[in-house]
């Protein structure tokens, strides 16, 4: 991560022209995208510890909590159901409850999750394997519509995740089969006599290439690079500080970090405002098109850090997520998780009356669609 202590690097208006040129504020908006996203990174790397420390000290106990006492709310319900008191309107809105309950908590490694099987197959008008089935044979339908592939017929339908799987490595052998193409399209084109326009445009952009390397390379060599190489220093801890600065210097250049490259020169003051404000146009257009990439990168930076986040955490690839609303998001859920709590254990001591949860029953609305215990309370 770049440092943040480094004197600000942009154009400012010279007193010889009444207004910045259209490469220097192209320059000066692109110095500051590219400090709004290296702010941002630091954000994430600040907030992450946080964030994890309250997900496992707290957010996990919660949950395993939550799940133990819905448990136990599916065997209550499972043993409460053959009450004489219960009429058979309330015995069928029971076993839908019951089913809702139970399918949100089956895991099929655990022992507790075939127990909760069996009950759901026996409130259920479809057993738990069967609805499975369907819904993955459902899904692998709209995949391969999707996609445009045949995912093939060998797959273990109980198995979301291996359906998943087989879409990905279908979707990743597409990638690899669309680069080979468009190699050998380029190979081909490259066998064939280039029109003097197309050898024009290569000449440019070889020409461009060629001059943005060289202005990374000037201030490299000739403004760091001589002046930092530690070989030529006889005092041993300027040696040392001149070792660690040309490291940091040789990491920004292996980079194309320009910017780096220029914050360090500032930071040397090896460059001034004034070096800064009478760069030439064609000097500012090659730097502008390197910070461009930088810009680039740093998205596909923040994107990577972002996408592991979500993965970490389990959180929906459609919510928003930043690092300024991680940690309000985590005591929201905390609040609604620690209400789910002590609803469920005021539910699960109120039911021992019968007449609590026959009233319960009563006042609950109930759709096939419901997939949580929330919409479900007492």
């Amino acid at each position: 991560m770049t440092r943040t202590n480094l004197r600000s690097v942009s154009i400012a208006l010279d007193h010889d022209k009444p207004a910045l040129s259209r490469g220097q504020k192209g320059f000066n908006s692109l110095i500051k995208q590219i400090d709004k996203r290296r702010k941002q990174l630091r954000a994430w790397e600040t907030v992450t510890p946080t964030f994890q420390q309250r997900y496992v000290s707290e957010f996990l106990p919660l949950e395993c909590t939550s799940t133990t006492l819905q448990i136990r709310m599916v065997h209550f319900l499972d043993q409460a159901y053959v009450q004489k008191e219960l009429t058979k309107a309330e015995r069928r809105k029971m076993g839908i409850v019951i089913t809702h309950l139970a399918g949100n908590l089956i895991d099929e490694d655990e022992d507790e999750g075939k127990e909760l099987k069996a009950i759901y197959d026996k409130y259920s008008p479809t057993d738990y394997d069967s609805q499975m089935a369907a819904e993955v044979d459902g899904m692998k339908s709209m995949l391969e519509t999707v996609l445009g592939v045949e995912l093939g017929d060998d797959l273990d339908l109980s198995s979301p995740e291996e359906l998943l799987q087989r879409a990905q490595a279908h979707i990743q052998q597409g990638q690899v089969e669309a680069a080979e193409k468009q190699a050998e399209r380029d190979v081909q084109r490259a066998k064939r006599k280039k029109s003097p326009r197309q050898q024009a445009a290569e000449a440019r952009a070889q020409e461009q290439q060629a001059q943005m390397s060289l202005s990374m390379r000037e201030v490299y060599r000739r403004k760091l690079a001589s002046t930092l190489h530690p070989d030529r220093e006889t005092d041993p801890q300027e040696r040392h500080r001149k070792t660690r600065l040309m490291q940091r210097v040789n990491e920004a250049y292996q980079k194309n970090n320009l910017l780096q490259l220029l914050e360090l020169q500032l930071e040397l003051e090896h460059i001034d405002q004034h070096a800064l404000s009478s760069m030439s146009d064609e000097r500012l257009k090659h730097y502008n098109t390197i910070l461009k990439e930088q810009v680039r990168e740093l998205d596909q930076e923040i994107l990577h850090v972002e996408c592991a986040f979500r993965y970490t955490y389990g959180i929906d690839p459609i919510e928003p997520v930043s690092p300024d609303t991680v940690l309000r998001n985590l005591a929201v859920d905390l609040k609604e998780l620690r209400l789910n709590v002590r609803t469920l254990e005021h539910d699960l001591a109120a039911f021992e009356d019968i007449k609590n949860l026959k009233r319960w029953l009563k006042d609950i609305q109930v759709m096939r669609a419901a997939s949580t215990f929330d919409a479900m309370r007492f």
